[in-house]
């Protein structure tokens, strides 16, 4: 593997930008069609990688002695700890240009473009953007391109019971499509993403340190299972989506998704089990 790392002083923070090659190899493919509780048999060598499945190659390598406290590594960069404990995925977006191939070697470019301070009505919190791209050999251009939102947050002492809820939707006579994540799903998609933020991993450190009411589904599984419904369900392919969490998603609570067609795009949601909005997504439609 192909290794290249430089840093450039930008105003507080030192950036970081990693190069990496990387394969997109069958076995992690087929692997998460095992967790989807797809038949890995049918991923094959050469065939594209749905779109969605990307986040196989955006793992991060962060050695154990430069983890942050709460265990999360960065996803392709490391996450600085600027003294702001907690951190919750605010959102992503990804334009697909065009498929990588199953079994292709690809070439990763993740920088952090920035990292915020800001002051909020709850104290300092900081927001910071990684962006990656994904190159196949000889193109001019990114097969693909995510940008990451993260919202680093100071220490609260949260109770072990839901929030209220904010905003409540009646999901009568809408289509939609419940699932209920557990403690492997969660498990096998951190390991696949190499993410070892306790919050997903470690009920004590979730409930008695961040205040959550039971470990915390990964804003990057919710936006997997997104897309396989649209995938699997509806039957479209995404050319880009744009995704906003505006409330986590907890461990064995069922997650309601629901779709919309607005001309050629989709807006879908999901939903916990308060029919409270927990995520939004924007789809652009491929043209076939």
């Amino acid at each position: 593997m192909n290794t290249n790392t430089d840093f450039k002083e930008k105003g507080a923070f030192a950036e970081l930008s990693i190069a990496r090659a990387e394969v997109c190899n069958i076995s992690s493919a087929r692997r998460v069609a095992a967790m989807l509780d797809l038949n890995p048999d049918d991923v094959l060598d050469g065939a594209a990688l749905p779109r969605g499945w990307q986040f196989i190659l955006m793992a991060a390598e962060t050695r154990r002695s430069l983890l942050r406290a709460d265990g999360f590594p960065g996803l392709g960069v490391p996450m600085p700890d600027i003294g702001l404990p907690r951190l919750l995925l605010g959102g992503r977006s990804v334009s697909f240009e065009k498929d990588i191939p199953i079994g292709a070697l690809v070439h990763r470019k993740s920088a952090m473009q920035s990292l915020d301070r800001k002051t909020s009505a709850s104290g300092p919190m900081a927001v910071a953007t990684i962006r990656h791209e994904l190159w196949l050999g000889g193109d001019a251009s990114p097969a693909l391109t995510e940008t990451q939102t993260y919202l680093l947050l100071p220490a609260r002492k949260g109770s072990s019971t839901d929030e209220a809820s904010a905003s409540v939707t009646d999901l009568s006579g809408h289509r939609t499509a419940t699932m209920i994540p557990d403690e492997t799903l969660l498990f096998q998609y951190s390991a696949l993403g190499f993410n070892s933020h306790k919050i997903h991993l470690d009920r004590s450190h979730a409930r008695n340190v961040e205040g959550f009411p039971d470990l915390v589904v990964n804003g990057g599984l919710v936006t997997l299972l997104m897309t396989e419904y649209l995938r699997r369900e509806i039957g479209v392919v995404p050319s880009a989506i744009k995704v906003r969490h505006l409330v986590p998603l907890f461990c064995g609570r069922p997650i309601t998704m629901m779709a919309r067609q607005s001309d050629a795009n989709f807006r879908l949601q999901a939903y916990d089990h308060r029919s409270t909005l927990a995520v939004d997504m924007e789809v652009d439609l491929h043209e076939l």
